[in-house]
């Protein structure tokens, strides 16, 4: 199964496809709650969570005294866009 172009909006992918964009990215489902995944890396971890009409991140700053980040970014964005928005850290 292959990815839409990269510039395509969010909400013209399939289910499948975003599931396999998130495990390309290396996050894993959640067994308790199907709709969130989550994602650690080396200086923080983050859990995304497929709404009905925005994905949702909340980056967990394990370690500081700061608070918890949460960012949405609606479907109409694209792959690309979110995925360096996301990825990138909070």
């Amino acid at each position: 199964m292959s990815l839409p172009n990269a510039d395509t909006p969010l909400y013209s992918h399939a289910l499948p496809n975003i599931e396999q964009w998130l495990i390309s990215q290396g996050c894993q489902q959640d067994s308790s709650e199907p709709h969130c995944w989550h994602i650690q890396k080396a200086d923080w971890k983050a859990q995304l969570c497929l709404d009905i009409e925005e994905l949702t991140v909340r980056y967990f700053l394990s370690g500081e005294q700061k608070p918890d980040i949460q960012r949405a970014f609606k479907y109409s964005l694209s792959r690309q866009d979110i995925e360096q928005a996301v990825f990138a850290g909070p």
